[in-house]
Parts: structure tokens; sequence; C-alpha cells
């Protein structure tokens, strides 16, 4: 007996095979459908897990008077009380970095010489992602002229695509924390770079390796002791080495390598 469709048709051998191809391509590209959308939301709530500030250090920052911190949509501000000058950075955490670890470690340079600093919020946490024009952050403080770019890790090579981009006429400088470039800088900008002795993400090796891609003039700091995460106050990261210095340590001597740095450069407004 001949089996008939629906609509009254027979239902042939050869329908039949292209009716289940048919279904069986169907079905496929919904479960490939599926599986990028479970991938973008597991990528998502990736991006949001991220490693928090330490409270007692920012607090402690939080509570200084000779800085106020501002926080905004796109960033959060270190600014002096008094005498700012004309100098400021915007730095770029590493990737998965809570902005505000970053308080401690660069508070010290804006009380020591004036200048205001600009802790971006990468979008979903990670620098590659953010691709928003630098003047996003350096108009959180009009007042300022010369502007360093900088970052920790992954922030670091971001800050580098800022600094080579010709549009970005007011970039005075690069700082790097724990960090390297993916391509050569300019020979005429001035570049700090601050590693740690006892890094095992940006490691010394890998700072050796593309120290060429920096201008010949480049300021070499290595910080004796420090780690990865020594750059920040977040507590430990997986795969980074044992610092052997206290956290305060480590801020002391980012802060004396970034404040002499900043000087040489600029003298504090009256």
């Amino acid at each position: 007996m001949t089996e008939h469709r629906n609509d009254g048709a027979p239902e042939t051998p050869d329908r039949t095979a292209r009716t289940r191809t048919r279904a069986r391509i169907a079905f496929a590209g919904w479960s490939a459908l599926t599986a990028l959308a479970l991938g973008i939301v597991a990528i998502l709530v990736w991006t949001q897990l991220v490693m928090p500030a330490d409270r007692a250090a920012a607090q402690a920052v939080l509570d200084n008077p000779a800085v106020t911190v501002t926080d905004t949509d796109v960033s959060v501000v270190i600014a002096p009380a008094e005498k700012p000058s004309i100098a400021g950075l915007v730095f770029i955490p590493g990737a998965k970095v809570d902005p505000y670890a970053y308080l401690a470690t660069l508070s010290g340079t804006v009380e020591a010489t004036g200048m205001t600093v600009v802790i971006t919020k990468p979008v979903l946490n990670l620098a590659f992602f953010d691709q928003r024009p630098l003047d996003t952050f350096t108009a959180a403080a009009p007042d300022v002229t010369a502007w360093f770019v900088g970052g920790h890790s992954l922030g670091g090579v971001r800050a580098c695509m800022y600094a080579d981009d010709p549009a970005n006429t007011e970039v005075a400088g690069l700082v790097l924390f724990g960090s390297y470039c993916a391509s050569a800088v300019d020979e005429e900008l001035p570049v700090l770079s601050i590693s740690g002795s006892e890094d095992g993400l940006s490691t010394p090796a890998k700072i050796e390796d593309t120290a060429d891609l920096l201008p010949d003039d480049t300021t070499f700091v290595q910080v004796q002791g420090a780690n990865h995460a020594s750059f920040g106050a977040y507590g430990a990261q997986p795969g980074d080495g044992v610092a052997t210095i206290t956290p305060a340590e480590s801020a002391d001597a980012i802060t004396d390598a970034l404040s002499d740095f900043v000087a040489l450069r600029f003298m504090q407004s009256d």
C-alpha cells in the first residue's frame, strides 16, 4: 500500500529521505545556534568574574585627605586635593581586575606629583574589547594638558596601542606595569617599564625579549621581590610567581619609579 502525505501526494522513498535530511539539517542548525548562545553566555559570565580589590587598601586611599577619588560611568579618577599639575595618566587595568585594585598602587604618585590618574573601566573587564577613543577617559580631567597612557599586563598592551595612534597627539609618555608592547613604539616617546623579579606571567624573560620594541632611552625598573599581582591590590593570581616583598613595599617602589619619571617631565603648577 502506498503511503500518502497530508497534502494527498504519495510518500515515496526519495521524498522520505529528503524529509529526514531536512529534519537532520534543521536539528543540527538549531543545535549549533544553541551551543553558540550558551558559549556567549559562558564568556559573558566569565568576564564578570573579576579579581576584586582589597577593601582595606582601597578604603585607605578613600580616607586619604591628600587625594580625591571620583567614580564615573567609564572610570575611577584619583586627583590631588590641592595643587594639581598639568599632567595626567590614563591607566588601563589588567584583564578582569577591579579598577579599584589600583588605587593603592597609584595614589602615592598622585599625592607626590599632583598628577591626575584616570583608571579606566574596560568593556567586559578586558582591555582588548575596549575600542573607545582615548578622549572617552581624558574628558574626566579637562584641565590636564599632557597625558601619559599606561596599564598593567594586558592593559599595558592596550596602552601601547593608544600611544601608537597618531590621533592621540596629547600623549606625553607610556607607562607599563608588568607589561610589554606587541609592536614597536615611537623612538621619541618617553617610556617607563616597571617589572617584577618574581612575575610569573609577564616574566623577566618576556620583558627582556620585547625590550627592543621600546625606545633606546626607555627607563627600565625591576622591583626585586615583586610578582604580577604586586602591581595592584587584589590578592593572588593563578600562574603567578611568589612575591617576597609586602604589598606596601611594592607600592612604595612603584610610586618612587613613577613619580621620578613624571617629575622629570612636568613641574607642579602653582
